[in-house]
């Protein structure tokens, strides 16, 4: 982690034809009922942010489960960092979630613990030396904007704090891949923003990885049309008519995957559910 404006030289760009870092082939899975996910095939690419956009309760936060393995499929395949997890021994999980951060909906924070505590929980599991964890917890607080926070307790923060505090937890140990469950739900407007600059700086500066579920299409379009500008210590809009190369959307529709695109052809779909939703 290095200070707020990013790291001091350029992480490089991912190899073209790199090997996915998740992959979901032919993915089923129900709970005594009709399938809530039905044959869904995509995957998330080194550099690349997925946005998987759509209303509630057609299966997003149980792709996400599924992503990291606290789920398993009915029928087919999920590859996590070159491994099929469908159906692996959870002890075996144990090293690839390490390497995977996830940011709750609602945050996921222990009120009984500090921030600190709560941003370097995983650390502390581990037995890392109190001087490494600090170092390492005021970076990535320091990352989301929260340095003041290290000595406060939850319930004293405000609900986009602490969202923020779920970020920086999920960044403590330069995650592989990043996982977004609705990241601004429940937020007002204006707090919404400074979660998806977050998110924007986050994919800019360190490029890791991203599957991000939302509901809000202002969120989604905010990833897609902005920048993190390290001059400006902000996110800054593309020019008008362009969008990050590297950002695209998934919807789905009763379990069915319908749409895996760019924001230009999503913007251009004519299949009615995703007319409606954007409309």
């Amino acid at each position: 982690m290095n200070d707020a404006t990013g790291p001091a030289e350029p992480v490089p760009a991912p190899s073209p034809g790199a090997a996915p870092v998740v992959a979901f082939r032919d993915v089923s899975i129900s709970f005594a009922g009709p399938p809530v996910l039905d044959d869904i095939t995509f995957s998330v690419a080194p550099g690349e942010t997925r946005i998987l956009l759509g209303p509630a309760g057609v299966g997003k936060s149980v792709l996400l489960k599924l992503a990291n393995g606290l789920l398993r499929p009915d029928e087919g395949t999920i590859d996590l960092f070159g491994q099929d997890i469908s159906q692996m021994p959870e002890q075996r999980l144990f090293p690839l979630r390490i390497r995977t951060g996830m940011v709750f909906q609602e945050s996921a924070l222990f009120d009984s613990l500090s921030v600190r505590d709560n941003v370097g929980y995983q650390l502390i599991q581990e037995h890392v030396a109190n001087d490494e964890i600090d170092r390492r917890v005021r970076e990535a607080l320091t990352f989301v904007g929260l340095a003041e926070t290290f000595d406060l307790f939850p319930p004293s923060l405000s609900g986009g704090m602490k969202r923020r505090v779920a970020i920086a937890r999920a960044l403590i140990r330069q995650p592989e891949l990043l996982l977004y469950d609705s990241p601004t739900g429940g937020l007002d407007p204006i707090t919404s923003t400074t979660i998806m600059e977050l998110i924007v700086k986050q994919r800019d500066v360190y490029r890791t990885p991203s599957l991000l579920v939302t509901h809000r299409l202002q969120d989604a379009f905010i990833l897609c049309t902005h920048e993190y500008s390290t001059e400006y210590g902000c996110m800054i809009p593309y020019p008008k008519g362009e969008s990050h190369p590297n950002t695209t959307f998934l919807m789905l529709e009763e379990g069915r995957l319908i749409f895996d695109g760019s924001l230009k052809e999503l913007i251009h779909s004519e299949n009615p559910f995703v007319r409606e939703f954007l409309e």
